[in-house]
């Protein structure tokens, strides 16, 4: 019988590693450091460049690669506080918002940064009020 409290090993996440092309720093600064309230912090000790960005609990790693490639399909999901007025920014800078209501329990919508990399962004659907259920107090 399983244990209903037992995660087993995962706690969450904590960072995504991105690639991207040499001299792309300043793209991924504007889009995750100004638009989207990333705090930089720790930059690679590497020669090489790059940047990472953190939210809450959640890092976004990017790291220089000659040749880096922009993946079509692969993409993180980020669990955020107010989906609405996150896509109101993004849509008020011109940046394309596409809803996705195919995941029941969570408003989501895609998106792309700069350089092409697909992201998307989740909201729990709050949890409506059940008839019959006692009332506090």
């Amino acid at each position: 019988m399983s244990d209903p409290t037992h995660i087993g090993y995962w706690l969450g996440v904590h960072h995504i590693s991105l690639t991207i092309p040499p001299g792309a720093e300043g793209q991924v600064r504007a889009f995750y450091g100004e638009l989207l309230s990333m705090t930089e912090v720790d930059t690679p000790a590497s020669d090489a460049g790059g940047c990472h960005f953190r939210a809450g609990d959640l890092e976004f790693d990017f790291d220089v690669e000659v040749g880096a490639r922009t993946p079509r399909r692969a993409h993180p999901g980020a669990l955020v506080a107010d989906i609405d007025a996150l896509a109101a920014r993004l849509t008020e800078q011109g940046i394309s918002v596409e809803w996705d209501d195919k995941f029941p329990g969570y408003r989501r919508f895609y998106t792309h940064d700069p350089l092409g990399n697909r992201l998307e962004f989740l909201q729990p659907d709050p949890v409506p009020a059940r008839s019959g259920a006692p009332s506090s107090g």
